[in-house]
């Protein structure tokens, strides 16, 4: 259950929650704009606070849908946890092992999916492993990694037409007499 929000300002955003979950997203918020590399754009996306790599940088927008800035961090409060939305780590098990082991060895608890990491109370969050994830990529290493992501996605999708095209070869069953 997400708990997407109408507000079209980040600071509508954070005052609609509650003061526990606004001074814990406001904390991650913080580390993130810290460290936030040059040419990401803090907005509201997806009913949350984003980090994007706006059009001017890159036109092509998002492949899920292209009139979106591509997302790369997302930071929301949902229905029972508050929630990084890691893009990068979607399709790329090396930096999502790395994040997890940072995560870990400063003995926090990981609880993420495919990118949504998830937590519950600001002790939970190693302020500084998401400022420095965060720090270590630069819009332009952010952009090559996701262009590589999609093209993976585009070749495995074309490669699985492929195979539903082709007819199955058939062995020649024998008849009884």
């Amino acid at each position: 259950f997400c708990m997407q929000s109408s507000a079209k300002t980040v600071q509508e955003y954070l005052k609609e929650l509650p003061e526990d979950r606004r001074q814990a997203i406001n904390a991650v918020r913080g580390v993130i704009l810290a460290n936030l590399p040059n040419g990401y754009e803090e907005c509201m996306s997806y009913g949350m606070i984003g980090y994007v790599v706006p059009h001017s940088i890159y036109p092509k927008g998002y492949q899920c849908n292209p009139k979106l800035p591509l997302p790369f961090v997302n930071l929301g409060s949902q229905k029972n946890h508050m929630a990084l939305h890691l893009m990068c780590c979607y399709g790329d098990p090396k930096l999502k092992a790395r994040l997890e082991k940072a995560w870990k060895d400063a003995g926090k608890k990981f609880d993420m999916g495919g990118g949504c990491l998830r937590f519950k109370k600001l002790e939970d969050v190693p302020l500084e492993v998401i400022g420095q994830f965060v720090a270590n990529l630069p819009v332009d290493v952010y952009v090559r990694r996701i262009e590589k992501v999609f093209a993976e996605i585009a070749e495995a999708r074309a490669a699985k037409k492929t195979a539903k095209a082709k007819p199955r070869e058939t062995k020649p069953t024998k008849k009884k007499a």
